[in-house]
């Protein structure tokens, strides 16, 4: 990724049985000892983490400081009133607390140059508009059906003109392949196969995302790109002038992706496009 604020990325596995965990951990402070680092930020509620850092003698340990992480951070932490807030919500908070400027909270992911000629190469021949549809989710709660997806997918391939790309991941891979044979119409590719960066560059040049409230969505926010997504079960993020929600009636609740109907998304789709068409 193009961010210059970014200097290395340093990856840490923490899955596993208890004793592999704990066996994490140790290496965990390990890495944080010889990198001899002089503060550590903690960007979500996670305890791991801050104990290692206290263990590798780090001096400035800087959390939310909900739960088990507060005896481990050296700042005040948050009000707890955001306890319940969403992660972005917290960190936004946490800013404040330590009074670092945040002139804005909109992300602007640029993929590298290269990736975005290669994956604009790759499906130059597809029509326009090319909307991607995002599948699946952290949770069950947090996706449609296969049901519904089919008969989204089905609707929107008979009446886009466009190209509709499917990402989700390896694990979706099959899932889109079935969507795609079971509908007709308009070109949908299955792009769930594609690496994470290749995903990032298709929806910097996508002119439309649709999905859950999940990574892929917000990857579509962070390039710019106007996201209309799925709050069934969610608190609907607002971090970004991009995000489009869509909510059941009476808001998220519990199995409230199942109250979102492909018709009211399609009509919302539809909508913003002969929007497109008039500024155009």
């Amino acid at each position: 990724m193009s961010e210059p604020s970014v200097a290395e990325t340093i990856y840490f596995e923490h899955a596993g049985s208890e004793l592999r965990r704990g066996i994490n951990l140790i290496r965990l402070v390990a890495l944080l000892r010889r990198n001899r680092f002089r503060k550590l930020w903690i960007l979500d509620r996670t305890v791991r983490p801050a104990l290692a850092a206290m263990l590798a003698g780090i001096p400035e340990r800087i959390g939310l400081g909900f739960g088990a992480q507060r005896p481990y951070i050296t700042n005040p932490g948050v009000d707890p009133g955001h306890f319940h807030d969403s992660p972005i919500d917290c960190l936004i908070a946490l800013m404040a607390a330590t009074k670092v400027p945040l002139p804005t909270t909109e992300p602007d992911l640029h993929p590298p140059g290269a990736t975005l000629v290669s994956i604009g190469e790759k499906y130059k021949q597809h029509r326009r508009p090319w909307i991607v549809l995002g599948m699946g989710g952290s949770h069950p709660d947090k996706d449609w059906s296969d049901f519904q997806w089919l008969e989204f997918l089905s609707c929107l391939r008979r009446s886009s003109g466009g190209t509709i790309f499917l990402i989700g991941g390896r694990q979706n891979e099959g899932r889109a392949k079935d969507l795609i044979e079971q509908t007709v119409g308009t070109t949908a590719i299955n792009a769930c196969s594609l690496s994470l960066i290749e995903v990032v560059a298709l929806l910097r040049l996508a002119d439309l995302f649709v999905g859950t409230d999940s990574g892929p969505m917000n990857l579509a926010v962070a390039a710019a790109t106007d996201a209309f997504a799925l709050f069934g079960a969610t608190p609907v993020l607002k971090y970004s002038k991009f995000i489009h929600a869509i909510v059941p009636e009476g808001g998220p609740c519990s199995g409230g992706m199942r109250q979102i109907s492909p018709a009211m998304v399609l009509e919302r789709v539809e909508s913003y496009f002969s929007v497109c068409k008039e500024r155009g």
